[in-house]
């Protein structure tokens, strides 16, 4: 009988929990990038990069509640960034890149009646498909990993859906690109690869579907 009661209390404590939670949404981003911006400054463009430069993003997440303050999930990040300027008034530069970033999370989780706080990190491959034009177009791809922390809110918006807002911070170790050939972008002022390596910043908002809550 014990032994049953414990068996019980196992399943029903797993229902308890058993609770999916679904979130997407965009935010922007501010990248310190010091190998690309000292690559696109030397260049003398009509307009240099600063220190930290803007990117747009969209994601997607799915995190699983094990237990009543602990959270496992998945996320997909999609990052685009571009610079156009004139390249001393004899044509159009233009660099752009995506950067794709799944990675799997872990939260440490506080919620109530109407809200939810998630706290918490994880790790993922990064991929970047970059773009350079001037004249011609040449393609380059790296990949590599990254590491991410992050403070989620969840308020109640109606019935199972919420709207969330968070911030990230992220390093990202992409590598340096390369194009077909497996020749890489050089910055020729101190004859070294440009690497894609960079932390970041971002905000989000988005709406969040829990499952079972």
């Amino acid at each position: 009988m014990k032994k049953l009661f414990a068996v019980l209390l196992v399943v029903s404590s797993s229902h308890l929990f058993a609770q999916f939670d679904i979130a997407g949404g965009m935010g922007i981003g501010f990248l310190n990038n010091s190998s690309l911006t000292d690559y696109i400054n030397g260049l003398r463009l009509s307009e240099d990069l600063g220190t930290f430069s803007s990117s747009f993003e969209v994601y997607l997440e799915g995190d699983y509640q094990m237990s009543e303050n602990f959270q496992i999930g998945l996320e997909y990040v999609y990052t685009i960034f571009s610079h156009n300027s004139s390249l001393g008034g004899i044509g159009q530069y233009d660099l752009t890149y995506d950067h794709h970033k799944p990675s799997i999370l872990a939260y440490y989780v506080i919620s109530g009646t109407g809200y939810k706080f998630k706290f918490g990190g994880g790790v993922g491959l990064r991929f970047i498909n970059l773009d350079e034009k001037f004249q011609t177009t040449v393609n380059y791809t790296s990949s590599g990993f990254g590491l991410l922390g992050r403070f989620q809110a969840h308020t109640k918006l109606s019935g199972d859906f919420y709207a969330n807002i968070g911030t990230t911070v992220r390093y990202d170790m992409s590598g340096e690109p390369e194009d077909s050939n497996g020749r890489k972008i050089v910055d020729n002022s101190i004859s070294e690869n440009v690497s894609i390596n960079a932390l970041s910043f971002s905000i989000n908002i988005g709406i969040s579907y829990f499952i079972g809550s």
